[in-house]
């Protein structure tokens, strides 16, 4: 498991677990660093994707299934174990959701709160531009990373830095493309309820349509900052602590 899922924070006697979703091109470490944050009533997993961190030597996977497959097999026991929640930031809200469906068709099983960032609904209109992006120039999408910020300017003047992360976005940009969802008529999926965060200096996401895929309670919120507002230790404080009220509220 440990391949697959790190946990900086092991808290064995937490009453939730949160796992965490990192971005395109990104690794466990910033999210796993949550569990400091968080009391000892919420247990922190970061999911790891293959091709990144010590699965470089793995391919890279090739589809959302794929992807979804490995999580919940990896994940299944834990998610049994004890209440859980999951927060994804951008191309991670995109696989947190897949994993929701999936464990809600197959097994039965939902968080009991999805966390969402950065991220339009995944049947929205909004949506479908993302699903190009892998076919941009190198520079292009340096400039691209640039312009969102998140990475470290000193990182980017590396020449094997740079290539790696590349490489690694436009895989799971290419995971992305893989990835459809749409929504059926009077068909709504989950019953969890949604909170939908947005940095309030990024590119507006459609985050009203999440709406159409629960039955339960959507809220939204724009912290200051741009698409990695969520790396701001200000906003940090806000998310845990608004994640945490959430998940101690969620059987009352």
């Amino acid at each position: 498991m440990e391949k697959v899922v790190a946990c900086s924070y092991k808290r064995p006697n937490a009453l939730y677990r949160l796992i965490c979703f990192p971005w395109a091109g990104g690794g466990t470490s910033q999210l796993a660093q949550w569990g400091r944050l968080f009391s000892s009533s919420i247990e922190v997993y970061s999911v790891r994707l293959p091709g990144r961190e010590c699965r470089t030597n793995e391919p890279f996977a090739q589809d959302m299934t794929s992807v979804v497959n490995e999580i919940t097999s990896v994940l299944l026991n834990d998610l049994q174990e004890k209440p859980f929640a999951f927060f994804g930031h951008s191309f991670g809200s995109y696989i947190s959701f897949a994993v929701a469906l999936h464990l809600k068709e197959k097994y039965g099983l939902e968080p009991i709160h999805l966390f969402i960032s950065g991220a339009h609904a995944p049947h929205s209109e909004a949506f479908l531009p993302l699903k190009t992006l892998h076919d941009v120039e190198d520079e292009a999408i340096i400039a691209h990373i640039k312009m969102l910020g998140g990475t470290p300017f000193e990182l980017l003047q590396s020449e094997d830095f740079r290539k790696n992360l590349i490489l690694t976005l436009k895989e799971d940009l290419r995971v992305l493309q893989t990835f459809s969802f749409e929504k059926a008529e009077r068909n709504i999926p989950l019953s969890c309820d949604i909170t939908c965060f947005d940095g309030s200096e990024d590119t507006a996401h459609d985050l009203e349509a999440w709406d159409d895929i629960t039955s339960g309670d959507v809220s939204i919120y724009k912290l200051p900052g741009g698409h990695f507002y969520l790396l701001e230790p200000s906003n940090e404080i806000f998310l845990t602590k608004h994640i945490t009220i959430c998940l101690e509220n969620a059987d009352l």
